[in-house]
């Protein structure tokens, strides 16, 4: 399981596009894109998406998703390691 304290950091194979409150990932090689693995986030995902940037650590990452939804420590931690398990089957982050 990731620590806390990890910093984690996008694929950089994965190309990244807003539509409205939603990112759709879509992974490229050899500047191709793979348009069967495109992934779709939502409003929360695409947040924290947009938090794992290669600096901050998961625990800050947690910190953000509470002030932001005002949620408690638990659901965030459960909402981001969710997250970050999800993403990381897929390669997407790492």
């Amino acid at each position: 399981m990731t620590d806390p304290k990890s910093i984690l950091s996008r694929n950089p194979k994965m190309v990244t596009k807003k539509t409205g409150n939603e990112y759709v990932l879509v992974p490229v090689t050899d500047n191709i894109a793979d348009m069967n693995s495109v992934y779709t986030l939502n409003e929360t995902g695409a947040f924290i998406w947009e938090l794992i940037d290669g600096k901050k650590s998961v625990e800050e990452i947690i910190n953000s998703v509470t002030k932001e939804y005002d949620i408690d420590i638990e659901t965030a931690t459960s909402d981001v390691y969710s997250f970050i398990r999800d993403m990381s089957k897929y390669l997407i982050i790492k």
